[in-house]
Formats: structure tokens, sequence, C-alpha cells
């Protein structure tokens, strides 16, 4: 609908938008990311004079702590408490997040008496924390302060304070949270990783917490898991060239294991073993098994993770492993089997 008496804002807004609009060159946007990068990297390169023994509080506070580490903050920095508390749970140190400007039309009512709260703010005098701050300090929480600015309300008030200090964002206006930013997701995560080796949390914690995707197959699948949906094929070292062809052909694996008379490993076959065979010129009418196998095959125990199948796949260059179970020959475990379930 058009009103004849009003401006037209869309007009005038595209307009000025025009006007600002300053098309940089390729070269000119490559030094602009290249600074972007030099400028927060020099910030994070600082964080290394920030650690101190209020950082070595910090994490000795939240690991005797018998609640669990609230995460707060505002704007961007609410964002990056999410990360934190993400990578907290992640690695063993039980975390929420709360938004600041929540906290106080009901989400204080998540926080338990043995709760720490860390609040990150760079400025540390933004209004919700202003607010905030004088309501845990009566409900008597810990506060931890993630801050750039040590001489802040938020750091004054605060029981341990965590310098994140960055000197200037890389926005030019000096505006759009960006160094600042960066500066507090290093302190978080080092903050988990010193949690994390305090609690000395092993790959198979690891594994507890993160049981799907890639990453937990990675983790917890083992070559038990794998090796039992394929056939077992296997001939006697005596059976003969088209016995072995036979059990290679039905079983498709491209290997069998080659057992002697009292069922122990003596060797295996592979396709490989056969074509070098037929390129040989031998006259194979006569062939045994155990002429044409690889003795001592390269193994692995049922019990072994199946990453570890892949890599000892990988450096011998081969495609299956036999796999054995208290010693004695179980089963034949492929490449595919492992690549099938995405674990690499």
């Amino acid at each position: 609908m058009f009103f004849p008496n009003r401006p037209n804002r869309l007009k005038f807004s595209a307009a000025a938008n025009k006007r600002n609009v300053i098309m940089k060159t390729n070269d000119e946007i490559t030094a602009i990311a290249a600074d972007v990068i030099e400028q927060e990297a020099a910030t994070v390169a600082n964080l290394k004079n920030m650690i101190d023994s209020n950082f070595a509080e910090a994490v000795s506070t939240i690991f005797k702590s018998r609640g669990r580490l609230v995460v707060t903050g505002i704007g961007k920095s609410a964002i990056i408490a999410q990360k934190i508390v993400a990578t907290m749970n992640s690695t063993g140190t039980p975390a929420l997040f709360m938004h600041a400007a929540d906290a106080i039309h009901g989400d204080l009512g998540m926080i338990q008496a043995n709760d720490i709260v860390m609040l990150l703010s760079r400025s540390g005098n933004t209004p919700e924390i202003k607010v905030l701050v004088p309501i845990l300090k009566m409900r008597g929480n810990r506060m931890i302060a993630m801050v750039s600015d040590t001489q802040s309300y938020l750091a004054q008030h605060a029981d341990i304070i965590i310098n994140a200090y960055a000197a200037h964002e890389a926005c030019p206006n000096n505006l759009a949270p960006t160094s600042s930013t960066t500066a507090q997701l290093v302190m978080g995560d080092a903050l988990a990783i010193a949690l994390l080796e305090c609690r000395g949390f092993s790959p198979s914690d690891f594994a507890k917490y993160h049981p799907g995707g890639a990453l937990g197959k990675k983790l917890y699948m083992r070559v038990s898991d794998l090796y039992v949906n394929n056939e077992k094929p296997q001939v006697a070292a005596t059976d003969n060239i088209k016995q072995v062809i036979m059990e290679m052909t039905s079983k498709r694996l491209g290997a069998t294991a080659v057992l002697n008379a009292d069922g122990d490993m003596a060797g295996i076959i592979t396709d490989g073993d056969l074509r070098r065979m037929l390129m040989s010129g031998r006259d194979i009418a006569n062939l045994t098994a155990a002429d044409i196998m690889s003795v001592n095959p390269k193994t692995i125990d049922e019990n072994a993770m199946a990453v570890n199948a892949f890599h000892l796949m990988e450096q011998n260059h081969i495609t299956q492993l036999i796999v054995l179970k208290e010693g004695r020959y179980a089963g034949v475990i492929h490449i595919h089997d492992i690549l099938q379930e995405g674990i690499v």
C-alpha cells in the first residue's frame, strides 16, 4: 500500500546502501582476510601471558566442585559459552548453558547450590551482567569471570578472574566481536583440556560420551564386531589348488586361511598368491595349498580396535587380516568391513 505523506524508506535505504558499497579487488579481499587472521592470531598468542594462578585456581575450583559448571553470557559471548559447555560435557566436566538475559526471567532455577557460574563478557559491564551478578552473590554461588577488562564491574565482583584479553577487535570499527570471542573460545578450550588432564580422561572415557558417528565407532568398535559377519574361509595345507580356488570364490573375501592337521594356522593364500602362481608357469596339477601359501600372515586379535586393524592393513599394503581368538583362527576381517562403517 502506498502512503503519499510517508517517505519511501525502502527507496532511501537502497540508495544509502548503494552509496556505501565499495567493492574490493581480489587482492584487497585476500589482504583483509589475512589481516584478520594475523590480528586474531596475535590475540591468541598473547593469551599465554594471561595463564596465571587465577587460571589454575579456576581449574582447581571446577575440578573439586560437587556441582556443575554453569556458563553464561550475552550476545556473541553467549554463543561461545554454548561451545564451551559442549566441550566440557564431552570431556568429563558436567556443564550447562544459561543465557544471561533469560536468567532473570526464570532460568536461574536451573542453578543449584553447589554449581559454579562462569560469566563471559568482553567489557564486563553489560546491563544484563550487572543485574545477574548481585543475584548470584546473594545465592552464594562462586563466580568465575572471563573478561577482557580486569577492572570491569564483573571482574571486581567475581571470585576468580580469567583474563581473556583482546586489545582490539579484528573489525576495523573495533565493534564486531571477533578477536575477543576468539580469545574466549581459546581460554575455554584451555580450561576444558586442563580439566581433562586433571581427571585422567582416557580415550575409553571419551568413547562413552561419543558413541555415535565415525568418532564413536573409531573409539569403541572392535574387530569382533565386524569379522563375525563374514564367512570363515579355510583349507587344509594338503588341499589341492582347485579346492583352494573354490573356497576363496565361495567365501568372497579374497583370501583363505591354511590350517595344518591340528587346526592351527599354517599360512594364508590371497588372490595375489594365486596370480603369482599362474604367472610363474608352474604345473599346478599337483600343487597343494602348502606349496603356494604365505607363511606367518599378519594377524589381529578379535578384541583389538577396528581402527587398529585398518592401520595394520594400511601399513602392510594388504586388504585382509586373519583374526585370532585366544590364539586360534577365528575368521577374516576385510578392509571394506571397516570402510563401510565410516570409521576412517
